[in-house]
């Protein structure tokens, strides 16, 4: 300490090493060395990475710190409710390069270090450009009144302040904090009301400071002192405005809105008058009418009316309140979904009939929602944390899934009591090694499946090697059942290319080419390119060690972290959650008019969307999923005979080429031609019958028969298996804060910032919940002539 001058240093950063077999023993010593420097040096910042939760209370005199098992945890398990949540934090939290040009309002000024050289920007990939641009955006912060951003709405309501600030800048502000309070809010909601002091927290591919904006307001300071605001066409930034695109969404504003200026009103039909406008308009303060406040334990959405009896009989009839217990101290009370009555300890466990029901497997319970599945080795304290955030008291009770967890270890009975107050939480002892215990579990009723890194193979010899039974198995899950979502836990994200991974797929050679050139390039985040990486399909705890980093120079980061992850609660303060776009919602067309038709109706602030795209099959192999019989269906008689003649001629050389022929199969057929007398046409028939089955039997056949007789075996019904419905032919990735003018697609995923329903409850939102249908009857046509 003495050498390194502790005592006179601006920070001190104490790491724990995740790879020890023991990592209770790790953090102990982490923990020793934080009293260590406090007892040197007790005015040196500190900032202290933990592995284990327990352990946090040793260590709450730190300034910051970030507990492994808890962040970890809570975004595997928003990763099932809103897909790909560890990929948008990973990316929040690191400084990626992004994109600025063509749009001039963020160009850097000269002078600064951020190189023009972009991630992707020379791919021919439309997808990689649009991702790696917006993959640039973090969190920034600023004081309203110094903000050119932001300066001109005090006075005005949290919700008009986001809305316009993104429809002029391109900026989307999420939280706010006051000057005499710690705690910053997250959306607070149209009631909320924009102070000068307040400090701003947004999402921006720079900070302000950096931006033309600024550059441009200081011109405009000494040239035009005391300029009065005269509608859009005197703003500055008019022309920045225009060239990013943005449809000219003129609000009601009086006074300010020109007369030729176009508007989202629909246009007037026959002359008639009084027609509402599609989207309302965005009020500068919140109508104290029209916002009904909200008891706190009476149901306010459109699902919690009085249950019937069914539900009632089936356990929805829930209570709300705080977990009257918690597996260790230090953990954020979250007021949740309880049971009445605790459930004893016989009926946690799923595949095990108890006095009180005989159910022995999933499909018994007869669950309305998919399930959610946990596979890890031991239920340690921080899988408590899975759970918290899934039973959140804003998550609607229809809406909740059920949660199975599958351990190697039977858990103990502290964290038994800990979960058997929630809803539909249940446990098995069991592993994914073993097809009967997934079966058991509910693997073919699963929404997710959720693997998480085990702790004993964590220290391997090799280094790389800890993650290849982790790798291996995930691999046989996707082989087996193709059509479900499995989300991974690994140690080394070098490791992430080897999920779903398939040896002669060309894209991904093509993608490691990339990421290789990106890494030659200096980039932060080469490996965010990996499909499963961009898809939300593989995490590693270690992506967020730049999360304690970026803590020396915003403060805030963790908080924030913390709070979109659900970790903590504070009153006032919003949540993470994310809603689909269905064919009824189209009509928005641009994430413009999408982020207008929040703020006006619900109060919800997006930042970012999930998008899906079908994948190009191109020559690779392994992408080509279309089965042999599909194949021959589309071929004639002439051609079936040519084919096999062809088939069988090859299948003595190179089977390499035939990937679905079994050699054995095939040579047991050919001896069976020849035994057979050459003159009887319905022997011939025959066994050209018996080729052209094995022939078109393909591996996923063989792998969906495999699975269905151990089904069978154990009881189960095989109806919930469908081999042939898979996404192995799609890609997917987020755009974060994406340019107002980005069109919606049909099935984008749309994440938001959902106000405290405790506080705010809208009264004015869509008829469809999460749904955007026009509720006026208008026509939609009109509404593409806009």
């Amino acid at each position: 300490l003495l050498s390194s001058r502790m005592d006179n240093a601006e920070a001190c950063f104490i790491l724990s090493s995740r790879c020890e077999v023991d990592r209770t023993a790790a953090d102990h010593q982490t923990i020793l060395r934080a009293w260590a420097v406090k007892d040197f040096a007790p005015n040196c910042p500190l900032y202290v990475q933990i592995l284990k939760p327990e352990n946090k209370f040793h260590i709450k005199f730190a300034d910051h710190v970030v507990c492994e098992e808890e962040f970890k945890y809570a975004m595997l398990a928003l990763n099932c409710i809103c897909p790909a949540t560890s990929t948008l934090i990973t990316l929040l939290v690191h400084t990626s390069r992004g994109h600025t040009a063509p749009w001039e309002a963020f160009r850097q000024l000269t002078g600064t270090k951020q190189t023009l050289n972009r991630e992707s920007q020379q791919s021919p990939e439309q997808w990689q450009k649009m991702y790696g641009r917006c993959s640039g955006n973090e969190v920034y912060h600023i004081n309203l009144e110094e903000s050119t951003f932001f300066a001109e709405y005090e006075g005005k309501s949290f919700t008009y302040a986001s809305f316009h600030a993104h429809k002029k800048f391109g900026v989307c502000l999420i939280g706010v904090r006051k000057e005499d309070n710690k705690n910053i809010l997250l959306n607070p909601g149209p009631r909320y009301i924009m102070s000068s002091t307040d400090i701003c927290f947004y999402i921006n591919i720079t900070k302000e400071e950096n931006s033309a904006f600024k550059k441009q307001e200081k011109h405009r300071k000494n040239h035009e002192s005391k300029l009065s605001y005269h509608g859009a066409s005197r703003l500055p930034v008019h022309s920045i405005i225009a060239s990013m695109g943005t449809v000219a969404i003129d609000l009601q504003d009086t006074g300010c809105r020109g007369t030729s200026g176009a508007t989202l009103a629909l246009p007037a039909e026959g002359g008639r008058e009084g027609r509402r406008p599609s989207i309302a308009p965005v009020l500068e303060v919140a109508d104290s009418s029209s916002l009904p406040t909200c008891d706190l334990l009476s149901d306010q959405s459109e699902d919690e009316t009085t249950p019937s009896d069914d539900e009632v009989s089936a356990g929805f009839e829930y209570a709300k309140g705080y977990p009257p217990y918690s597996p260790y101290i230090g953990s954020s009370p979250t007021f949740c979904h309880l049971l009445h009555e605790k459930v004893p300890f016989c009926c946690l466990r799923l595949d095990k009939g108890c006095q009180h029901n005989y159910y022995e497997d999933a499909k018994a319970y007869g669950f309305k929602n998919k399930l959610i599945i946990v596979a890890a080795e031991t239920a340690g304290n921080g899988l408590y944390n899975f759970i918290v955030p899934l039973r959140a008291y804003y998550r609607p009770k229809k809406e909740l899934n059920p949660i199975v967890l599958l351990l190697d270890n039977p858990p103990d009975m502290h964290f038994l009591d800990a979960i058997c107050w929630f809803p539909m939480v249940y446990y098995m002892v069991g592993s994914i090694d073993n097809l009967d215990d997934l079966l058991r579990c509910g693997v073919t009723f699963a929404a997710n499946m959720v693997v998480v890194d085990k702790e004993s193979t964590m220290s391997a010899e090799e280094d790389y090697m800890a993650d290849a039974k982790t790798i291996v198995n995930v691999q046989t899950l996707f082989r087996l059942f193709s059509s479900l979502s499995i989300i991974t836990e690994l140690t080394h994200p070098a490791n992430m290319r080897f999920m779903q991974f398939r040896a002669k797929d060309c894209y991904s050679l093509a993608l490691s080419k990339l990421e290789k050139k990106e890494r030659e390039k200096g980039s932060n985040l080469a490996f965010m390119f990996r499909l499963p990486f961009a898809a939300g399909r593989v995490f590693s705890i270690s992506m967020l060690d730049t999360l304690l980093y970026q803590s020396f120079v915003k403060d805030y980061m963790i908080s924030i972290t913390r709070l979109l992850l659900g970790l903590d609660t504070t009153p006032g303060s919003g949540f993470l959650c994310s809603m689909k776009i269905t064919e009824e919602d189209l009509w928005i067309r641009t994430y413009a008019r999408l982020y207008q038709k929040l703020c006006s109706s619900t109060g919800d602030i997006p930042i970012g969307v999930y998008r899906t795209e079908s994948q190009k099959l191109t020559t690779s192999e392994s992408q080509i999923s279309i089965s042999v019989e599909e194949w021959e269906d589309t071929k004639d008689t002439k051609d079936q005979f040519s084919c096999r003649g062809n088939h069988r001629n090859s299948t003595s050389s190179d089977q390499s080429d035939h990937p679905l022929l079994r050699r054995k199969s095939m040579q047991w057929a050919r001896r069976l031609s020849r035994r057979a007398p050459r003159h009887s046409a319905k022997t011939a028939e025959k066994i050209n019958q018996q080729r052209l089955n094995l022939y078109r039997r393909s591996e996923r056949q063989e792998l969906a028969e495999l699975v269905k007789n151990r089904m069978k075996h154990l009881g189960l019904s095989p109806a919930g298996y469908d081999e042939m419905n898979d996404h192995q032919n799609t890609l997917s990735y987020i755009l974060i804060n994406p340019s107002p003018d980005t069109r919606l697609e049909l099935n984008d995923i749309v994440y938001l910032i959902r106000p405290d329903p405790l506080t705010y409850v809208p009264n004015a939102g869509p008829s469809r919940k999460d749904s955007f249908c026009n509720t006026v009857g208008q026509d939609t046509r009109e509404e593409t002539q806009l």
